[in-house]
């Protein structure tokens, strides 16, 4: 008698274990309907397997009677078979410095534009749609995110380069609530951090943005940037002058910075290129990672951080068509 293989942990394990597509199936099955499999149309749990086709029957009579594990999740419609999702979402999940598109495509035996397309989805279903408050101690910063001038072709640079500086590049505003305050062998909540893509970092612009994430009363820590002056009445507000030191005790922005050398590290390193009207997705997905590592005494493996990716999938949905701006529509679409 066969073995029963434990859910992976580790890349080998994960390859191993999704190798079977029966497997796959049961695997997201027992992720996104824990209580049984119900219809994606009128939640009915009265449904039927139908092995032959390789997809449930919902017993009520209305359109779309029969689905599969992947519909109303961003698979759905996708040729794809799940074997090869899965192992694209366990490297978008897990891979630190983020996976190219290219890389995907060598990995799975895929076309790149398909590896694109599978892996923007991905992103987008990490998006969470709604803004979770923060409180303690916080930190705010910015950053600007383009490409470098020296690294552009003659003909590229003169399209994209019509200035000096942060002109040209786009503006992210980063705000970061920190873990315990203890030494990090003791630690059990880690800093999380929360990103916005924003026009400018003009004083209404980046004080809405705090207002909208951090719970009045709490400590907000961030440099001299004159757009944070102001928030004293409603924070514990504390400037530390970069021209003069970084850190001041506890007052210092050095958790966001550690974000932003992450972030360069990835784009850079890894995806080379983002175009502006995508960077929001690209963040979403650095921000999964960095906000799920897990602590020395509450650890989380790859296998821990994969199911909870998964429990992302339902109920969000992006087409080519959106992704590459050629229609209008809402990228959310209920089902």
């Amino acid at each position: 008698m066969e073995t029963p293989l434990k859910a992976p942990v580790t890349l080998q394990e994960a390859i191993v274990y999704f190798s079977d597509a029966d497997r796959c199936r049961e695997y997201y099955v027992a992720h996104r309907w824990p209580d049984g499999v119900t219809c994606p149309q009128c939640g009915e749990k009265n449904v039927a397997w139908q092995p032959k086709y390789n997809r449930w029957q919902c017993n009520n009579r209305h359109d779309r009677r029969q689905f599969t594990a992947k519909t109303g999740t961003i698979m759905e419609d996708s040729p794809m078979p799940l074997d090869k999702w899965m192992m694209a979402m366990w490297m978008v999940f897990n891979c630190k410095n983020g996976v190219s598109s290219w890389e995907i495509h060598r990995a799975l035996g895929i076309t790149q534009k398909s590896a694109w397309f599978m892996m923007h989805r991905i992103r987008f279903s990490l998006h969470k749609g709604s803004i979770e408050m923060m409180k303690g101690e916080c930190e705010a910063d910015e950053t600007f995110i383009g490409g470098k001038a020296r690294n552009m072709h003659k003909d590229v640079k003169a399209r994209r380069i019509t200035g000096s500086g942060p002109t040209d590049k786009t503006a992210v505003m980063g705000i970061l609530e920190r873990g315990d305050n203890c030494k990090p062998k003791d630690r059990l909540k880690h800093s999380r951090v929360q990103t916005i893509v924003v026009p400018n970092r003009r004083k209404k612009t980046l004080q809405n943005e705090v207002k909208a994430r951090v719970e009045v009363g709490s400590k907000l820590y961030s440099d001299s940037l004159l757009s944070y002056e102001g928030l004293d009445g409603e924070y514990e507000h504390q400037v530390v002058d970069h021209a003069v030191e970084y850190v001041r005790g506890k007052v210092h922005t050095n958790g966001m910075e550690n974000f932003w050398s992450l972030t360069d590290r990835t784009i850079n390193g890894t995806y080379v290129s983002v175009e502006p009207f995508h960077l929001f997705r690209y963040l979403d997905e650095m921000e999964f990672r960095y906000n799920n590592r897990g602590t020395r005494l509450m650890p989380v493996n790859d296998g821990q951080r994969f199911s909870m990716g998964l429990s992302m999938l339902a109920g969000k949905r992006i087409t080519y068509k959106q992704l590459t701006g050629k229609t209008q529509e809402s990228e959310s679409q209920p089902f």
